[in-house]
């Protein structure tokens, strides 16, 4: 890929100015424009070969380490000069996840600023850049608009409507300062257990494809065309090369296997189309293929993707990918660079890191060629991005600080529309659209949840949890736009999320779904849906001969057979985001409603790897609309063996409290088990994937407690002390006495994870709560807690 030097965001300052054309704030040079006001080549003495030519090895390996920003500081930057950084899901500036937008451009001046400052040593002064997962619209920044979740635009199957995305993504990602966005995923989801399936557009390579470029168009604009990298555009990211939708049962991070050549037909099916679309980089993926580690597999990363696919452009890991290599932990891992990886994802081990593969070049054991190699990647997308040219502090940029273009009336519009676009209704028996004039009630917890709607990836990484509608300003839910179409249509609709026994509304609407979830936290081990709350909704208005419609919120298709068969009408709205009111749209009859399934809806429970809609209950493509014939539905199987299988065993496991389970200290409440509270610090750590396990530091008398289904099982917790504790520890269960595990605890001390056994020998009875309490400061890591039935008649280990 050709890469050359464009100005961008930046109007009325010097070189980049003229070079630029721009002729005022926000605006980019007209598609007319004649060839001789193209950007010239930034001046010598700033080309990346020139740059690379002054640059030490300790400043080379810097522009490869990618930390994240909840890690270093403004004056680490200063020392190490880092190429990137990133935010991470859980990461904000100045240590809040919930922080406002103000504060996220203020970071991204202190660290450009520490990244210029001059060095007495004479070596090149390269401003850093920050990346950010803008993976449905800016969505960690309150405020920012939340588009609709890639399952639901695949729905849509609209290439325009997601290049339009891309650009409103771009701009208000480009207004906190920021200036990369690891963005589009362009998986081919090939199993809805997968946790990320709602990252994924479609089970079908050829959709993935062309709505994946559309994407990659729409955020960094098209090669060749005047703006491209401009102002309002921003470097996107094609991801995770590849295989991430294809593994083992839907697992997380997981292993691929079969033919290379099958596998690449389908999973690395997108990439040349976003390469072409002019894709600045790629991302490794966690996976393996048959085996190996992408992160180290040199034949596809260096041999397919530089060599037959042609990319040119920087190939970036992911979280601590690189430390999955087999020999390799995340502070050392030669093989990663080796293999085709240009920057490491270090998001906290950086300083090691740096350390060992500057000794590593020294040493020969890295080729400088390779090295520079890297380096230089790095320099040519900066260079695409303008920055070296002598570009000013994200605040004094184009669209710096422009807070009126963050969730702007326009973009929430267009989320709206995307919204309204990938409804798919797969039931109706005649109730829609609703009539004018009808007196609706709206029930169900997800119906006026905004955080629910917007699923994971929406202010935090997991979503969810302790957020509220506070911290989506601007965001409408789901009943407030039924409300307001009510409204509308002369008619009226009161909210009962738990249903009113007592009314006789003319419909009702029962708004239901999945709880949030991110990456391997969502894995599940089949299809059933099971938090039977709208289920028991929906009958009991049937009971009483309310006629319903369903609305699903969900991030894939679940086996959802017991509702389908007591709703009059069923919409599949995916994880729609902060516009709300583009369900009512369709649900009114304001919209058409044209979304049709881009992946297959399952037909039984157990789930299984898609074979194209082969036993599909609806195959891809499917969609009514209201013209269709109201057909009476044969009711189907509500057979599934998942069912009964025992669902609370799990009591935190994948970073994630157990859907029956709840963590407190006191009584303060700790979403999936963390936050902070009447002296207990519970904080995510990283076990075998990004935040999958717990920190718990205790004050002095603090407890924490876990409640959920009662059970006579044994507890398995798995766990890690890294210093004993100085006085007492203890544990008890359901009530019963209180266990003294400080010897225990005290022998774990520094030797890693280790399995703890609580059963009633030791514990009189293991009940439903289970209460951990420290008599002084003290602090461990909890990996896994589960039910065990058939250990409940063994003895008590530690």
């Amino acid at each position: 890929m050709a890469i050359g030097t464009m100005g961008r965001r930046l109007c009325g300052v010097g070189l980049v100015a003229l070079l630029a054309g721009c002729q005022g704030p926000g605006e980019i040079r007209s598609a007319s424009a004649p060839a001789a006001e193209a950007p010239a080549p930034a001046p010598a003495a700033n080309t990346p070969e020139a740059l690379l030519a002054r640059m030490s090895i300790e400043r080379k390996v810097a522009q490869i380490i990618q930390p994240d920003i909840g890690s270093i500081t403004p004056e680490d930057m200063r020392q190490y000069r880092f190429g990137t950084i990133l935010n991470g899901g859980n990461s904000g500036p100045y240590g809040n996840d919930k922080a406002p937008a103000a504060d996220w451009l203020k970071l991204a001046d202190a660290f450009w600023e520490a990244s210029t400052a001059p060095l007495a040593n004479g070596e090149p002064v390269i401003p850093a850049i920050w990346a950010t997962d803008a993976v449905h619209g800016h969505a960690n920044v309150p405020g920012a608009t939340v588009f609709p979740h890639n399952i639901a635009l695949g729905a849509t199957g609209d290439t325009d409507l997601i290049r339009r995305i891309g650009a409103a993504t771009a701009v208000e990602i480009e207004v906190t300062g920021l200036d990369w966005t690891f963005a589009p995923t362009v998986a081919v989801a090939r199993d809805d257990r997968w946790g990320r399936t709602y990252e994924s557009y479609s089970e079908d390579p050829a959709l993935v494809t062309k709505l994946g470029a559309a994407m990659v168009e729409g955020l960094q604009g098209r090669p060749g065309e005047p703006g491209y990298l401009g102002v309002g555009k921003v470097a996107a990211t094609a991801k995770h090369y590849f295989g991430d939708g294809g593994t083992s049962q839907g697992v997380d991070q997981g292993d691929v296997n079969g033919d290379l050549a099958d596998l690449m037909a389908i999973h690395a099916a997108p990439y040349p189309a976003a390469i072409g679309a002019g894709v600045a980089s790629v991302m490794a993926s966690f996976n393996s293929i048959n085996g190996t580690k992408m992160h180290g597999n040199k034949a596809l990363l260096t041999d397919e993707l530089r060599g037959r696919l042609g990319f040119g452009g920087v190939v970036v890991g992911d979280w601590n990918g690189h430390g999955q290599i087999k020999g390799c932990t995340n502070s050392d891992c030669p093989q990663a660079l080796m293999a085709g990886l240009d920057i490491y994802m270090v998001p906290e081990d950086w300083k090691a890191l740096h350390a060992s593969l500057v000794a590593q070049v020294k040493d020969g054991m890295i080729p400088m060629s390779r090295l520079d190699e890297a380096v230089l990647r790095v320099l040519r997308l900066k260079a695409q991005l303008g920055i070296l040219d002598g570009e000013v502090k994200p605040s004094a940029r184009t669209n710096g600080g422009k807070w009126a273009l963050l969730g702007s009336p326009e973009h929430r519009a267009l989320a709206r529309e995307a919204v309204a676009k990938s409804q798919v209704i797969l039931k109706n028996a005649g109730v829609l659209p609703l009539k004018p004039g009808a007196r609706i009630e709206v029930a169900g917890s997800a119906a006026d949840n905004i955080p629910q709607q917007a699923g994971g990836w929406s202010v935090t990484w997991q979503g969810g949890g302790d957020l509220t509608a506070k911290d989506f300003p601007g965001a409408t839910s789901i009943y407030a736009g039924i409300a307001e179409a009510a409204k509308a249509a002369g008619g009226e609709a009161r909210l009962a999320p738990k249903g009113d026994p007592a009314s006789k509304p003319d419909i009702a609407i029962v708004v239901f779904g999945e709880p949030p979830y991110a990456e391997f936290s969502g894995d599940r081990k089949d299809l059933a849906f099971r938090d039977e709350e709208g289920l028991a909704l929906l009958n009991a208005y049937k009971a009483r001969g309310v006629p319903t419609v369903a609305v699903f919120l969900s991030g894939r298709p679940l086996w959802v057979n017991r509702e389908l068969n007591a709703a009059d009408a069923f919409v599949a709205a995916w994880l729609p985001g902060s516009e709300g009111a583009g369900v009512a749209d369709v649900l009114f009859g304001k919209a058409q409603p044209s979304g049709r399934l881009s992946f297959s809806w399952p037909k039984t429970c157990e789930g299984a790897p898609l074979n194209g809609s082969e036993g599909a209950l609806y195959p891809v493509g499917y969609g009514l609309g209201f013209a269709a014939p109201r057909i009476a539905q044969i009711p189907l199987d509500e057979t599934c063996a998942a069912l009964s299988h025992d669902a609370g065993a799990a009591w935190f496991a994948n970073g994630k409290l157990g859907a029956q389970v709840q963590a407190l200290a006191d009584n303060a409440l700790l979403p999936d088990l963390r936050g902070s509270g009447n002296g207990i610090v519970a904080t995510g750590v990283d076990r075998k994937a990004q935040e999958d396990a717990r920190r718990i530091a205790f004050g002095p008398g603090a407890r924490v407690s876990l409640t959920g289904p009662a059970s006579g099982a044994a507890f398995r917790i798995t766990y890690l002390v890294a210093a004993r504790p100085a006085a007492p520890v203890t544990v008890t269960a359901g009530g019963a006495k209180a266990l003294d595990i400080t010897q225990g605890l005290s022998v774990a001390e520094g030797k890693g994870w280790r399995e703890m056994v609580l059963t009633p020998a030791c514990l009189g009875e293991t009940g439903g709560k289970l209460t951990f309490a420290s008599e002084a400061p003290f602090a461990f890591q909890i990996g896994e807690i589960t039910r065990d039935a058939g250990a409940a008649q063994a003895e008590c280990s530690f």
